[in-house]
């Protein structure tokens, strides 16, 4: 018997089960949409679909780069307890989704009936709580430029960083510097790269902020006008990689810290892009560069 897409939009209606699993339950029991619910019931797909809706706010962060180091990926997938995030089966959807965003970039990686959204709906049914699939960043450097992609997932897997380091020089000693700059990013939290960065609709909303903030002072407007500008860069300082004191030694920022180590290892170094997640924060991604 042909499964019609009504028959599956009834299906999917009464289950909340995917259109693959759907399909595939009508066709096993010739359309009959009640013995397709038992299907799905005994398969395990029924209660997995159900327990969808749940929220799932705990998982783990995880990076997968590239043995030359040109292309990392940095993923969330999410459950809802960390019991179960730290179980092998978990680990190794998680391993699962940094692949196939290694291989086809985190557009499409949870297509419907794709691996990825298979063993999700698998690891449902199995695990017994929602798994979701949470965000993704894929980094490359281009053909022929030097540098290094390079991860830093903190210790217990609740945050995590990819960074794109440009430059000449050893690749192991480039690592040691994309480390170093992911666990500082990890740590201080930068929204951007440099002040250039900053787009100006953000510079001139904390602009307004600060002036809002000076109002009933009293003070003379070219008085405030200084006071602003001088927040406003105290601002940029604490959003801005480069400008922040780097966490091995407040002393320095990072940008003079990335001047010293370039000269260290005979090349001009330069942090292009980052992305940093966190555990549970949402599906937008920090990025810079």
């Amino acid at each position: 018997m042909e499964v019609t897409a009504q028959m599956v939009k009834e299906l999917r209606g009464r289950t909340g089960a995917g259109i693959m699993d759907c399909k595939e339950a009508l066709r096993e029991k010739n359309g009959d949409v009640e013995e397709a619910i038992r299907y799905l019931r005994e398969s395990g797909l029924l209660k997995a679909a159900k327990k969808a809706g749940r929220e799932a706010s705990d998982g783990q962060v995880s990076a997968l780069v590239a043995d030359d180091g040109k292309s990392g990926v940095l993923v969330e997938v999410n459950c809802e307890t960390d019991f179960v995030a730290r179980t092998d089966d978990f680990q190794a959807l998680v391993s699962l989704v940094a692949g196939q965003v290694m291989e086809n970039g985190p557009e499409n990686v949870c297509a419907e009936g794709g691996p990825v959204q298979t063993a999700i709906t698998a690891a449902i049914a199995k695990l017994g709580e929602n798994v979701l699939f949470g965000r993704a960043a894929r980094f490359a450097l281009d053909k022929g430029v030097k540098g290094k992609i390079v991860s830093y997932i903190h210790p217990g897997g609740r945050i995590g960083v990819l960074v794109e380091l440009k430059g000449e020089g050893d690749g192991l000693a480039l690592e040691a510097v994309g480390r170093d700059m992911a666990m500082h990013i990890a740590a201080s939290r930068p929204s951007f790269i440099d002040e250039g960065g900053v787009p100006g609709a953000v510079l001139e909303s904390e602009r307004e902020i600060l002036l809002a903030q000076q109002k009933d002072t009293g003070k003379p407007q070219e008085i405030l006008a200084k006071i602003v500008e001088g927040r406003l860069k105290k601002y940029l300082q604490e959003i801005c990689l480069l400008d922040q004191p780097f966490v091995k030694d407040p002393d320095q920022t990072v940008g003079a810290v990335l001047a010293a180590k370039g000269k260290e290892i005979g090349g001009e170094l330069a942090v292009t892009r980052f992305v940093r997640f966190e555990l549970g924060e949402g599906m937008e991604q920090e990025t810079a560069g």
